[in-house]
């Protein structure tokens, strides 16, 4: 544990989950539409994953920024590591990095099946 009882609750929440969104709103009822874009990446590519609503947590919300050292919600962190918010989780997926990412973690997709 550290000096920081807020890094180290953002600390716990990407160490249980192996995908983790933090994210304004919930991914059933995102509050905003970049984090409804990921929530919508997420869910095509059929990955599990926690969401974190910042906007339940000032402390969150503002410690999510200092801990990535990157200034904006969503961000989304795959066995720990940061992978990148809206903008750069959709032009991933749109290139097929994404999912290459989830595959190089062992992290399980289901793609549904196109006609």
């Amino acid at each position: 544990m550290s000096d920081n009882p807020v890094n180290d609750r953002i600390q716990q929440e990407i160490d249980d989950q192996p995908v983790v969104l933090f994210m304004k709103g919930t991914p059933v009822f995102p509050q905003c539409g970049f984090s409804a874009a990921v929530v919508q990446v997420l869910t095509l590519l059929g990955v599990q994953f926690k969401g974190v609503d910042v906007l339940a947590d000032p402390q969150i919300r503002e410690g999510i920024k200092a801990f990535s050292d990157w200034p904006t919600i969503p961000q989304l962190y795959v066995k720990g590591e940061f992978v990148g918010g809206c903008d750069i989780i959709r032009e991933m997926y749109e290139n097929g990095e994404l999912k290459q990412v989830f595959t190089d973690k062992g992290v399980q997709t289901q793609e549904p099946a196109t006609a």
